[in-house]
Order: structure tokens, then sequence, then C-alpha cells
């Protein structure tokens, strides 16, 4: 079973209107929230992203915006830099975070 977030939370938006179908959304995504069809990007699953903004960061026509920093990613981030609990509060047992 794949992981999901919060419903309806994510900021992750995706202009296809912009989309070129390169791909390196599918390649950096860590939980493959994207893919391809028919030559554009398209976004499988919104509520499985966990906001880690990679997406948005290798799109090399800003077609995909996500406010990296406010998710489940966030939260691990800053559980490893300050030595606290790794967690995002989603209750979500051995599958969160």
């Amino acid at each position: 079973m794949k992981h999901r977030y919060l419903n309806n939370v994510t900021t992750l938006c995706l202009s296809t209107e912009k989309c070129i179908g390169c791909g390196k959304c599918l390649e950096v995504c860590p939980h493959e929230i994207f893919a391809l069809v028919e030559e554009k990007a398209m976004i499988k699953d919104k509520d499985r992203c966990m906001e880690c903004g990679a997406c948005a960061v290798n799109c090399p026509v800003n077609a995909i915006s996500v406010d990296s920093g406010v998710g489940c990613a966030a939260a691990v981030i800053m559980g490893w830099l300050s030595g606290s609990e790794r967690s995002c509060d989603c209750s979500g047992g051995e599958e969160c975070c």
C-alpha cells in the first residue's frame, strides 16, 4: 500500500500548458506522483505528495509549483536537524514518515 498524506491539503500544482513532457518530475519524485500521458506530465495522486519540492526545482519550464517545507518532508528534516522526534503528526503509524 502506498502512503497517502492528508486529503486535499498539498500545495502541489502542475500547469499542463507549460509542460514540455521532459519527464524530470517522474525521475525525481520519491513517491511516484507523476505520469506522462500524451507527452505531458499529469498528477496521479496529489495526496501522496510530501511537498519536498524536487519536482518544482527540476522542472526546466517552471510548470510545477509546490510550497516545499510545509509537509511531512519538512517535519522529518526538522527532526533530523534538531535531534527530536521525526514526526509530521499525521498519525499514520508505521507508514507515516
